[in-house]
């Protein structure tokens, strides 16, 4: 199952299968990425169409409909689902983060 495979998301990850909870095509998906980290996190080309393709034969996200070569997207039920257990996660973790260093349990 996808899950197993994708245990964690990477930054690139995450931030794909949340710009699919639109419909997108890959152009306007470096777009948003680049837009809503503001600049932190680029996706190039190559790994941009590497996951997608990847995505596709998962049923993470699903092609939408397909323009010359354009081609959009947009997340599955199990793209959703794999999105809300990254982001629980990484919210464990801010919270560990907070607990330890912040509140300053030793």
């Amino acid at each position: 199952m996808a899950r197993d495979k994708y245990q964690t998301l990477t930054e690139q990850m995450f931030y794909i299968l949340i710009c699919l909870t639109q419909e997108s095509c890959g152009v306007d998906i470096m777009k948003k990425v680049e837009e809503l980290t503001n600049g932190r996190v680029i996706i190039g080309p190559g790994t941009l169409y590497s996951l997608l393709d990847n995505f596709v034969k998962e049923n993470i996200i699903i092609e939408t409909k397909i323009e010359n070569r354009k081609k959009n997207y947009v997340v599955t039920s199990v793209g959703i689902d794999m999105l809300e257990k990254e982001y629980i996660r990484v919210t464990k973790l801010k919270n560990d983060y907070e607990m330890l260093i912040k509140g300053g349990v030793q």
